[in-house]
């Protein structure tokens, strides 16, 4: 067994290149898996069934571990297998009809509408970003973006005389957004009054830009919110897709179609807008009550 578990090491490292981090995951991941193969009496590789796997997977549930990384576990267990049945060291592979545990979705958390007018209330007026803060926070909730489309946003993808603004998406997809009165009023403040003073010698074409006229990174948008998050009072964690996650759930409470919702957050496949979808008890109840004759 170690002569092969060497042998799989040794493809990672040279074949496949693996970064040090994912390879000492690999060998810590297998070499626990293999000390309790070898606790259960088996002698050689080919003894290794289905139901070794699933014990020792049970195993791991039994101590605890957080779904992702018994996937994770589990995901080394099948790469050594299938490398093990690759190279005929064994006839059949035993993960071959197993199926990865599924590690929960976590949802993020979801700030309500007062919420998210405390937060844009919160930004220093006197600050020389407030105006570009306020438009930003507004943008990220408004307009559902994520906070690379956010960063990447040019000003010739405005289209502010239609309400109208163009993002590039995932995979350079393009699609066209709705942008509110309260964001259109908070970026055009921001470009007529602060822009034009970042913007400085940089020529940049990007909305959003940093005192030296730069355009901000992913980073930058994070610290900003959260100096304004701490400063509302709201102790809950925060970041932009928290905002993203908002709009969604918002869109879906307020009664909008599933596939309204999917093209205005640039979903190729609905099954991810549908992780959107947890209205709380109460306002399923309320809908129910509202909208249902024999409520």
């Amino acid at each position: 067994m170690e002569t092969h578990f060497q042998d799989y090491l040794t493809m990672l490292r040279v074949e496949r290149n693996v970064s040090p981090r994912t390879f000492e995951a690999y060998q810590r991941d297998l070499n626990q898996y293999l000390a309790f193969i070898v606790k259960k009496g088996v002698d050689t590789l080919g003894e290794i069934s289905q139901m070794h796997i699933r014990e020792y997977i049970r195993t791991l549930n039994d101590r605890g571990l957080a779904s992702s990384s018994i996937a994770r576990i589990f995901s080394s267990i099948r790469s050594y297998h299938k490398f093990l049945s690759a190279e005929g060291i064994i006839k059949e592979n035993p993960t071959l009809v197993l199926t990865s545990p599924k590690a929960p979705k976590k949802l993020p958390e979801v700030l309500s509408e007062t919420e998210i007018a405390a937060i844009t209330k919160a930004v220093d007026e006197s600050s020389q970003f407030a105006k570009r803060d306020k438009a930003i926070i507004e943008m990220l909730y408004s307009c559902g973006l994520r906070v690379s489309e956010l960063c990447d946003l040019k000003i010739s993808n405005l289209f502010l005389d239609d309400d109208m603004i163009r993002i590039m998406g995932k995979g350079s997809k393009e699609r066209l957004l709705p942008i509110g009165g309260t964001s259109k009023r908070y970026l055009n403040d921001y470009l007529t009054y602060t822009r034009p003073g970042f913007l400085k010698n940089t020529g940049s074409s990007s909305v959003f830009l940093s005192r030296n006229g730069k355009p901000l990174t992913r980073a930058m948008v994070n610290i900003l919110l959260n100096k304004w998050v701490r400063a509302s009072g709201i102790t809950k964690p925060v970041s932009p897709h928290t905002l993203r996650h908002s709009f969604a759930t918002h869109l879906l409470e307020g009664g909008a179609d599933l596939r309204f919702v999917q093209a205005l957050l640039g979903h190729s496949d609905i099954s991810t807008t549908q992780i959107y979808t947890h209205l709380d008890k109460h306002h399923l109840k309320e809908v129910y009550k509202t909208h249902h004759p024999r409520s």
